[in-house]
Parts: structure tokens; C-alpha cells; sequence
């Protein structure tokens, strides 16, 4: 059951006795317990009428047992189960604990009208082989919360800050998620940052998450190829310099450097056999902003003054790997070759 429709049922007072969640995404799982907490007790039942169980520790049967018993001075109790044992496609087995399938197959045959069940699993997918999996699915009660694609999760940060009375823009929500991966809870704690800083009715731009966020090795290697092709030295020797000073290795700044080379000779490839961006992003593995940024700036260079500084790179890679030449100053030198050479500028 997609995790929308249970929401509506949940918020409509339609609650079933047993809910099974699963995937990668732990924050919406986190949300989806909190929102069934919030329909089932008050504020004040909480300690009471939250029970919580581990698979790793406690039997099924043990579970059951709880759920079969009346909850004391509240109307209704909610127990949340964290399960890698029972339901999870990549359990494996306990020596020291049976689980007794055939006791919640009993128990859903007349199940509790004061207790709800979550299972709570942190797994691609479940074990369809088992019997109660295949009963939960048959009674449309598994509910999957797989990570969010970019996109999904660009326009989840924007409509989290019109919640707050905030306007994201598109381009600064799609800078956010370059920055901070998939994991949503880092994400909806920098949405709520920006809206802090931009006020109610207030708007967050893309210089503000440019300002008030931290920038990756990868963007900043990134910065540092485009000015190193604009040929603006000062600029280049001081993001060098930072790299440096944050302790990343002369090797590894070359790697990102010639991962960006290469990223902007495939894009030009792709551009040639008409790809839209959706599909270079797919095709390459990449954030859809990360491409578009990549795109505007391949577009302005040769192929060929690309191909050959990546080249370069190539030879000075093997140069600091068998100590010919000394790292910091080798890479360093490198730059400086490409601001000397008259043929790495712009296309017009």
C-alpha cells in the first residue's frame, strides 16, 4: 500500500490492527509512527500506551501476548516493533530465539480492537515467502518507504517550507540536495534552519543555501576546475588552498578534478546525441543540478582543450603515485599550465 493512502486512512480514523513498514527511508518511517501515535493517544498516554519491541530480543509469541492484553488506564495502545527477524528478507536466524509464526497467524484471525502493531523494518523489501508476509500482503497492510529520487526530494524540501510560510526556490531546493544526499532528516533540519533565517513570508534563495550551508569536496573541486578554465589563477590557487587546508590528499583533489574533466566531455557527448538533461542524469549517475551546472559550463569549452588537460592529469596522476614529483606542488604546477595555455579559453 503506498504510504499516502494508509496517511488519508490513518487521519479518516480507518486504523488497522497491524501495519508492516519497510525500506531504506528512516525518517518517513519515523513520521509514519509518529503520525499513528498522534491518532491512537494523547500527549499525557504516551508512557502508557507506547510499548516497544525488538525481534532481536523478544519471541513473536512474547508480542502477541502484549497485543492480546488490555491496556491499563488508556483507551487504546500502539506497539512498534523494530524487526530484522521475522518479516526482513535478509533476516537471519537467532539461535537463541524462535519466532512462532503460526501464533500471529492465530492472533489475525480475531485481532485486538485496543492494540495496533508496526512493524518497523529497515529493508529493501520483505521475505514474500513467508507466511505472515503473505497474509499481511494479502490484507493490503505492508506499507514501503523507498528513499526518495532528487526530484521527489527537491519538491518535498519546497512544500516543507511553505508549511512553514516560506518560499523555497526550485533552484535553491535542488542546490540543497546536491549538498546533503538523501537522508531526510539532515535535509528537513536545514529546510527549517533556512526558514529561520528567512523569516515568515520570507524567501529562501539559492545564495542563501550557497551562504548558509556547507559546500562539498565535490562542488568545491567543481568550482575549482571552472575557475582554473576561466583561467582566473588567484581564484584557483585559493580553493586549492582550502582543499589543502581541509586535509584532502593532493591525489584525491586530482581524481575529483579529472572527474569533473571527464563528467563535462561525456555531457558534450551526450548533448551531441540530443540527451535531455533527465536523461544525462540518469545515464551518468548524477544529481540533475549537478548536470545542469556541468552543462552550461562544457558548452563553453573545446572538446579537444578538454580531452587534453584531462590527459595531463592523467600523466601527473602516475607522476605522484611513483613520486616523480612532489604532490602539492606537482598539482599546483598543473593548474598554472592551464592558465598559460591561450587555447583554454572560452569558446565564443
Amino acid at each position: 500500500m503506498h504510504a499516502k493512502d494508509v496517511g488519508k486512512d490513518i487521519k479518516a480514523g480507518r486504523i488497522a490492527p497491524v501495519y508492516a513498514a519497510f525500506g531504506k527511508d528512516r525518517y518517513r518511517m519515523g513520521q509514519f509512527a509518529s503520525m499513528l501515535a498522534d491518532k491512537l493517544l494523547a500527549p499525557d498516554e504516551r508512557e502508557l500506551g507506547m510499548v516497544r519491541f525488538d525481534t532481536a530480543e523478544t519471541a513473536l509469541e512474547e508480542i502477541v501476548a502484549e497485543a492480546q492484553t488490555p491496556p491499563f488506564f488508556v483507551p487504546r495502545k500502539l506497539i512498534v516493533v523494530r524487526d530484522g527477524a521475522v518479516l526482513c528478507a535478509a533476516a537471519k536466524e537467532n539461535g537463541k530465539l524462535e519466532h512462532k509464526a503460526e501464533r500471529f497467524l492465530s492472533y489475525m484471525e480475531q485481532p485486538s480492537e485496543t492494540s495496533v502493531i508496526l512493524f518497523l523494518v529497515q529493508a529493501d523489501k520483505l521475505d514474500e515467502r513467508r507466511k505472515i508476509v503473505k497474509l499481511l500482503k494479502e490484507r493490503n497492510l505492508i506499507v514501503a518507504f523507498p528513499e526518495l529520487s532528487e526530484g521527489e526530494l527537491a519538491t518535498w524540501a519546497v512544500r516543507r517550507a511553505a508549511d512553514q510560510k516560506r518560499v523555497l526556490g526550485e533552484d535553491a531546493a535542488q542546490l540543497l540536495v546536491a549538498r546533503l544526499g538523501t537522508g531526510m532528516q539532515a535535509l528537513a533540519q536545514e529546510v527549517d534552519k533556512l526558514c529561520l533565517y528567512a523569516g515568515e513570508g520570507g524567501t529562501v534563495t539559492q545564495d542563501d543555501v550557497a551562504r548558509l550551508t556547507a559546500a562539498t569536496v565535490e562542488e568545491d573541486a567543481f568550482a575549482l576546475v571552472d575557475a582554473a578554465l576561466e583561467r582566473r589563477m588567484d581564484r584557483t590557487l585559493a580553493l586549492y588552498r582550502e582543499l589543502l587546508l581541509r586535509k584532502e590528499e593532493p591525489i584525491r583533489i586530482a581524481a575529483l578534478v579529472a572527474r569533473q574533466l571527464r563528467i563535462m566531455l561525456q555531457i558534450k557527448e551526450l548533448e551531441r546525441h540530443r540527451y535531455s538533461p533527465q536523461q544525462m542524469a540518469g545515464q551518468l549517475g548524477l544529481h540533475p543540478y549537478a548536470v545542469k551546472l556541468a552543462a552550461e559550463k562544457a558548452r563553453r569549452y573545446d572538446t579537444a582543450v578538454l580531452g587534453r588537460h584531462l590527459a595531463a592529469l592523467a600523466e601527473l596522476d602516475y607522476r605522484m603515485k611513483t613520486g616523480q614529483v612532489d604532490k602539492e606542488l606537482g598539482l599546483q604546477l598543473f593548474f598554472l599550465s592551464i592558465g598559460a595555455q591561450p587555447a583554454a579559453a572560452p569558446l565564443a
